[in-house]
């Protein structure tokens, strides 16, 4: 994400990722950013927000989601009504000696 300037904006990592402001063809790459900067924090539960509208943020997080090396398994959270989806992370893989 960039600021009006062009230059990189800092987004605090959390839990939650709401998707509502961004356009479909930016969701892979800030979903896979996103999933690989949360296994770093150390989260291991993760909810991506994509609202239920017309289902094409929601196909496209989860077609994310069922690729990523990071990710063990997901699914449509329950109380959100097919608005957000749930993803349990591996343990970030730890790095070799060389």
């Amino acid at each position: 994400m960039s600021d009006d300037a062009g230059d990189p904006v800092e987004i605090p990592i959390e839990d939650v990722l709401d998707l509502h402001a961004f356009r479909p063809n930016e969701i892979p790459s800030l979903v896979d950013a996103y999933l690989t900067a949360a296994c770093e924090a150390g989260f291991r539960l993760v909810r991506l927000v994509h609202g239920r509208g017309t289902g094409t943020q929601r196909a496209i997080v989860h077609a994310v989601l069922a690729r990523h090396p990071l990710v063990v398994t997901h699914w449509d959270a329950p109380d959100s009504h097919l608005g957000a989806t749930n993803a349990r992370l591996r343990e970030m893989p730890a790095e070799r000696d060389s």
